[in-house]
């Protein structure tokens, strides 16, 4: 069963408990506001790290969009989205890579549903609490031939 590591919003600063919590893991998507570039270098000592840009990211070599394929699905990473509300040029991405989750970032808030077939999944913010909500990753995984996902969110505390 495949199981990625799901982070955002880090904003320079990396919780060591992330790297226990995504120890095993297959690969690790970081969907933006990333802060410090060498934080990308600590998560890839664990697996293969994709990332995008977030609103606060200035790293020119960071899409803002990127799309992973592992075991059957199709991964798209974007930072900020609205689920069921598109913007044209995500819709076109999520239709044209046939996407089964969007994984998403920026609202700082953990949250996971289903539109039109698609997930989206947004892990929380892993760096900064905001709103007196706790901060949070998330592991994905699924049973290949077998519909959905298991999205376990893990709080980091404080």
């Amino acid at each position: 069963m495949p199981s990625i590591g799901l982070i955002s919003d880090t904003h320079g600063y990396l919780d060591p408990r992330v790297v226990e919590h995504f120890a095993g893991v297959d690969h690790i998507l970081h969907a933006g506001d990333v802060g410090w570039p060498a934080l990308l270098l600590e998560l890839e000592a664990l697996a293969p790290v994709t990332a995008v840009r977030g609103n606060t990211d200035t790293h020119p070599g960071w899409p803002d969009t990127a799309v992973v394929r592992r075991d059957g699905r199709c991964l798209l990473v974007h930072h900020i989205v609205r689920p069921g509300r598109l913007t044209p040029e995500l819709a076109r991405a999520v239709k044209r890579e046939a996407a089964d989750a969007v994984i998403f970032g920026h609202t700082h808030a953990p949250s996971r549903e289903v539109v039109d077939g698609v997930w989206f999944i947004n892990p929380g913010s892993a760096g900064q609490s905001r709103g007196g909500r706790p901060r949070s990753i998330a592991r994905l995984s699924w049973e290949p031939g077998v519909a959905g996902f298991e999205v376990a969110f893990i709080e980091l505390g404080w």
